[in-house]
């Protein structure tokens, strides 16, 4: 269409996004310079927006805000800077932090999470204010740099600045797509909780030959703990864990059948001999509809000749539907404290971060404009209405705190290795997802698909 905006060519685009891609600030162990150099880099692309650095408690975020449209809506675009620990660099092609064209691929660490879909956004507003001299509604980013560890110092910031923060609605650059075969939106994510069971037995490791046999072993007695969370169903056999989940209907169960997808192709895909799980459902049925509860890790001993007088595991739970974070680590905490382990003392020690679970609307006004925005850029194809097994802490908490709903609007897609060695995104996905938030931008301001501005904030700009 002649009315939409050019972008900048890929030539000129890549050796940004390299650039942001080539700063490694991994929430987890980077350096607080590292991470202020992040958001420093973030806060220049927005100066158009008075674009700044903002400390927290922990890393910083980054704020902007451009309110030059009275009458319109207001939006907040949120995303994340902070990138996850590169893992074994021996299992990486390229090197993380070094943003590398592989194909018709983008790899490097933070590409596809978060920062490729976050730069797409940036680049986007700024080619509105190059050739239109504004956007078409108020938009107001934040950006912070917690996201993989939970967010833990989010809360209080969005608590403290509540006002500054209202908006009609947020959008997420953060939430990937479903998979490449299709455009889709995401109504709901999976809250979660986690926490750590802790075994102790003898005062010191001990000789596995002189003491063998005569002492409880902190392992055996963390298999057993950790055997007992589930049934033989595969059902989480935690009394009052799923307090809060509604059983499926005949309804959803149809709409899930209705999505294409092959059980065998995913078996295959992950190199697995088998799929399982809650039996009764599914596989769409437990990724999407119901809870989990998975053992994330074990600690304890190693290759030698002891029994170890310490033994960890760590586990989290997804939480769906009316699920409260709060009594299920409570629930979980009963069960493991009211198992008879003989010879050793248990503890139950539960992280700080509970999200709930987090849904929207598919009739709501933002998901209309999205899925329309997506039949823009994906002529003839059909929008697919998904659900994030993963979790984004921020959804929750900014309607808690703002009133406003998250529409998940990102163009990674969750094959791209998130989290993982390798992590790439496809390269094309760089304009297709400008050309699709200029639409949704100009959809939302305006039209049958426009939200109804109801922000007391916005004023006549910076």
């Amino acid at each position: 269409m002649s009315d939409e905006l050019e972008f900048p060519t890929l030539d000129v685009l890549l050796p940004e996004l390299a650039e942001y891609i080539g700063i490694a600030s991994d929430s987890r162990g980077a350096t607080k310079e590292t991470m202020r150099e992040a958001a420093a880099w973030v806060a220049a692309q927005l100066e158009f927006a008075n674009g700044r650095v903002v400390e927290t408690d922990g890393n910083p975020v980054v704020r902007a805000d451009w309110l030059n449209a009275p009458g319109a809506p207001t939006i907040l675009v949120y995303g994340h800077y902070d990138v996850q620990p590169t893992g074994s660099r021996d299992e990486w092609s390229t090197d993380p932090y070094t943003m590398t064209i592989d194909g018709d691929v983008l790899r490097g660490r933070g590409v596809s999470d978060d920062k490729g879909p976050v730069f797409i956004v940036l680049k986007l507003a700024q080619a509105f204010i190059a050739q239109r001299g504004g956007l078409p509604l108020n938009v107001k980013f934040l950006i912070e740099g917690e996201e993989e560890i939970g967010s833990p110092n989010l809360p209080r910031y969005a608590r403290e600045h509540a006002e500054e923060l209202s908006a009609d609605l947020v959008i997420s650059a953060d939430g990937a797509q479903w998979r490449p075969s299709e455009p889709s939106l995401s109504i709901a994510s999976k809250g979660l909780i986690s926490l750590d069971i802790v075994v102790n037995g003898a005062n010191s490791d001990l000789h596995s030959g002189r003491f063998g046999g005569t002492v409880a072993n902190p392992i055996h007695a963390l298999s057993t703990i950790l055997a007992s969370l589930h049934d033989e169903n595969g059902a989480v056999a935690v009394d009052g864990f799923y307090d809060g989940v509604a059983e499926l209907d005949d309804v959803r169960r149809a709409e899930l059948a209705a999505v294409p997808f092959d059980d065998v192709a995913y078996q295959e895909s992950l190199g697995l001999p088998g799929l399982t799980g809650e039996a009764g459902y599914t596989t769409l049925e437990r990724l999407w509809e119901r809870p989990t509860l998975e053992i994330t890790g074990v600690v304890g001993g190693g290759k030698y000749s002891v029994i170890p007088h310490v033994a960890t595991g760590h586990v989290a739970s997804r939480l769906v539907g009316k699920q409260d974070p709060n009594r299920v680590v409570e629930a979980i905490k009963r069960h493991v404290l009211g198992l008879e382990v003989p010879g050793v003392t248990v503890e139950v020690n539960i992280d700080q971060a509970r999200v709930p679970a987090y849904r929207i609307d598919a009739d709501h006004p933002a998901i209309r404009a999205a899925s329309a925005a997506l039949n823009h850029v994906y002529p003839g194809e059909e929008v697919l209405l998904a659900v994030i097994a993963g979790t984004l802490p921020a959804t929750t908490l900014f309607e808690e705190v703002t009133g406003a709903k998250t529409l998940f609007f990102s163009f990674s897609t969750a094959d791209e290795n998130l989290h993982a060695p390798n992590e790439f995104m496809r390269t094309k996905r760089i304009h297709e997802g400008m050309r699709a938030w200029e639409q949704l931008w100009i959809l939302l301001a305006s039209g049958p698909h426009a939200l109804q501005p109801i922000s007391a904030t916005v004023g006549a700009g910076l």
